[in-house]
């Protein structure tokens, strides 16, 4: 299968620090790809570089073969780059469904000329996207109202209203329960497959990187130490002396 995410040789430097060196990595349509490693180890910077917050110093990142590196990230999301972040991003006044549909009327280019088509415009759309997480029963609350899993839920919605073909996942279960996250990281699973879309997504708990990922590629100081299935990470002894020392450990503090 031909790969919709191609990333070659990705570098970032801020001073003397490189913080992405020689990053390259492939990202296929319904692939589901966790990139991993120890705080500090470039994950960040190379979403930012993904998605055109930074301009990378070297490289090339092509979506569907096209060449998207210092894009800005207005453009990149319109080329259909979806993101969610580790701190949720909603509009705490606004209601679930007026959330959804904020940005759906933003991908039509509506939302500068016209606001109050929020309450009405794109409704139907904005409903099958909140009943796809599961969000469709509490569309009228406001979004400040809710649990915080109900919150990443309410954000894959509002990431897939722009018909993304690659998502993009920075810690996506952070601060969530144990049960949240194995329900988000299912449902991002089942419809990631079900549409066909890329997934690339960053995450600390081991637990839902070897039961959700397809592949694992691991980072340390910016660079790329290992790559391959689940099983095939776990055993690396590498992976196990840089990320944690002594062995991956689990959030209930098993380690495997």
């Amino acid at each position: 299968m031909s790969a919709l995410l191609e990333v070659r040789d990705l570098a970032k430097a801020y001073g003397g620090v490189h913080a992405v060196r020689g990053v390259s990595l492939d990202v296929s349509p319904g692939e589901i790809v966790a990139l991993i490693g120890p705080n500090g180890a470039g994950k960040s910077t190379c979403f930012n570089a993904l998605n055109g917050q930074i301009r990378p110093d070297a490289g090339t990142i092509r979506l569907n073969g096209r060449d998207i590196a210092g894009s800005p990230p207005r453009d990149v999301w319109r080329l259909g780059v979806g993101r969610t972040f580790q701190i949720t991003a909603t509009f705490a006044s606004m209601s679930v469904i007026e959330n959804v549909q904020m940005v759906l009327l933003s991908h039509a280019g509506r939302v500068a000329r016209l606001w109050g088509l929020a309450t009405r415009a794109e409704h139907e759309r904005a409903e099958a996207l909140l009943a796809l997480v599961g969000m469709l029963s509490q569309a009228g609350r406001p979004s400040a109202e809710l649990a915080y899993g109900d919150l990443k839920r309410l954000e894959l919605a509002m990431a897939l209203a722009n018909e993304p073909r690659l998502l993009l996942m920075d810690e996506p279960t952070a601060g969530m329960s144990p049960r949240d996250r194995v329900e988000l990281m299912a449902l991002t699973a089942e419809i990631a497959r079900e549409k066909n879309l890329g997934v690339l997504f960053t995450e600390h708990d081991m637990d839902v990187v070897f039961r959700h990922a397809d592949r694992i590629l691991v980072l340390s100081r910016g660079q790329l130490i290992a790559e391959g299935r689940p099983d095939e990470v776990r055993r690396n002894p590498e992976v196990q002396a840089v990320y944690l020392g002594e062995g991956l450990t689990y959030h209930d503090g098993r380690a495997r």
